[in-house]
């Protein structure tokens, strides 16, 4: 069959286009930037890749019309819009105008299980969302998921920060509320044995795990499985916006996730039951499995995706990544160096090792002062580190920067900053001729801009001078 799979680029779709291929489908990935798409589709005969960006329906067009199945895979957690839910409305009704003029037989939706009287706003969004695509010109199957955890999921990473940084937590009443976690695995296994089957046409399914669990028996199995022992102190006076910057200075995730986070962990998701199981031969696991094989793939350097790489991450990236490649020069400070290569191969793998857990190579401690700034002032901070500790593609986020540009046959790594600046800032790297050129720019928003550029420049001279020389020296 061929099947479009939309969010091709986000948690679930990164993960969702190999099991589709494995069995035998051809496979159009729509994306609103076709930088960030997998290098790997480029090779594969069997993967086509079209931008489609579903808030301009004149993109749409680029959509084939012999599909046969189509998985609408398009959430928003954290935009900076505030009013997401008219924006998830009109990605739905776009979507649902452009396939119905395809040969789509059927619609594979992921939703949020939402059998509480009072949703949170994103919950309702998901639900208002499922009436939308409801059509007649083709069978429409919903799942509809609670908290997923897998590797590089936002609900394990956050819960990861918590165990892991603070042995003792004061914590919200939310923490009490009961919820029924999915492994990812799981999520991914109704998602691809659904296709082409009949028998779930126009139904919708709650799937869940075996276990109804509060988000403090998590946090402490979680504790469990990591050999740590933890205590939680659950109290009532905490206020959202408390709880909010709670999770914004303890975990890695954005303030903007963490609100829509703590609106959602107030109401109880509990799936109700069916034969889905019995029908898709799923059998979920346990939430303390789902763990341990997530720290599996963790230890193994294999998470496919993770919810920080997404663009709405940090909400400073407005546009796709090609309106930042061309690195500005009119009215711009730059700080550039170069130094001769004498092992290019291993220059390069120290560029495309930077940051995260391996540090920026000089002045480190300059680079944690900064991002503590940067996270003071409601910035992203270096919390999101980066997905994989050796390879970086467009698009991944590197601890306060986005890549913007990554090949290594060009030998060639752009950086766009996503830190609070009074400007914007690219820092990239380059090797021509046996040189490694590096360049920091930087674009000045007013006075402001260009009295930060002058305080930061005495710690520039040094900071990106040892960096270089760190790079080159293999």
């Amino acid at each position: 069959m061929k099947i479009l799979v939309t969010g091709a680029t986000g948690y679930i779709g990164k993960r969702l286009i190999p099991l589709l291929a494995n069995d035998g489908h051809h496979i159009v990935c729509a994306v609103r930037d076709k930088l960030r798409a997998d290098k790997s589709y480029a090779e594969d005969d069997e993967i086509d890749v079209v931008e489609a960006d579903f808030l301009k329906p004149e993109t749409l067009q680029n959509i084939p019309e012999d599909i046969d199945v189509a998985f609408y895979l398009i959430h928003s957690m954290s935009n900076s819009s505030k009013d997401f839910e008219s924006l998830e409305e009109r990605c739905a009704v776009n979507f649902k105008d452009r396939i119905k003029h395809t040969k789509v037989k059927q619609v594979v939706y992921l939703s949020g299980i939402t059998n509480e009287d009072n949703l949170s706003k994103h919950l309702q969004s998901r639900k208002n969302v499922e009436d939308i695509l409801k059509s007649e010109h083709y069978a429409f199957t919903i799942f509809k998921a609670g908290i997923i955890v897998g590797s590089g999921s936002s609900s394990f990473e956050i819960i990861r920060d918590l165990v892991e940084k603070l042995p003792f937590m004061i914590a919200p009443k939310w923490l009490n509320t009961k919820t029924q976690p999915l492994a990812v695995r799981d999520v991914l296994a109704f998602l691809h044995r659904s296709v082409g089957r009949e028998e779930l046409y126009n139904k919708s399914f709650d799937v869940f795990g075996p276990e109804i669990l509060t988000y403090k028996q998590m946090l402490l199995q979680f504790a469990e499985v990591r050999g740590l022992k933890r205590y939680i102190l659950t109290v009532p006076v905490m206020t959202p916006k408390l709880s909010s910057y709670w999770l914004y200075f303890v975990t890695s995730t954005s303030y903007k996730l963490a609100s829509s986070l703590v609106d959602s962990m107030g109401v109880q998701i509990i799936g109700k039951p069916s034969n889905i199981n019995e029908l898709q031969d799923v059998n979920p696991l346990t939430y303390k499995q789902a763990v341990e094989l997530a720290f599996e793939k963790i230890e193994q350097n294999s998470i496919i995706s993770s919810w920080k790489d997404s663009m709405v991450s940090s909400g400073r990236l407005r546009k796709s990544l090609h309106k930042y490649i061309n690195v500005p020069k009119y009215g711009c400070f730059t700080d550039y160096k170069e130094r001769p290569v004498t092992n290019v191969k291993k220059t390069i793998d120290k560029i495309w090792s930077i940051g995260g857990t391996n540090g920026w190579y000089y002045g480190t401690f300059l680079w944690k002062i900064r991002g503590n700034l940067d996270k003071l002032f409601g910035g992203i901070g270096l919390r999101r580190g980066r997905t994989s500790p050796t390879e970086l593609d467009a698009g991944d986020a590197l601890d306060f920067w986005r890549v913007i540009f990554a090949d290594k046959s060009q030998q060639k790594l752009l950086l766009y900053a996503e830190m609070r600046l009074p400007g914007e800032a690219w820092l990239e790297f380059k090797i021509e001729d046996k040189l490694l050129k590096q360049t920091a720019t930087f674009r000045p928003r007013g006075l402001w801009g260009r009295l930060y550029w002058y305080s930061v420049l005495p710690f520039h001279g040094f900071i990106f001078r040892g960096m270089i020389n760190k790079l080159v020296d293999v």
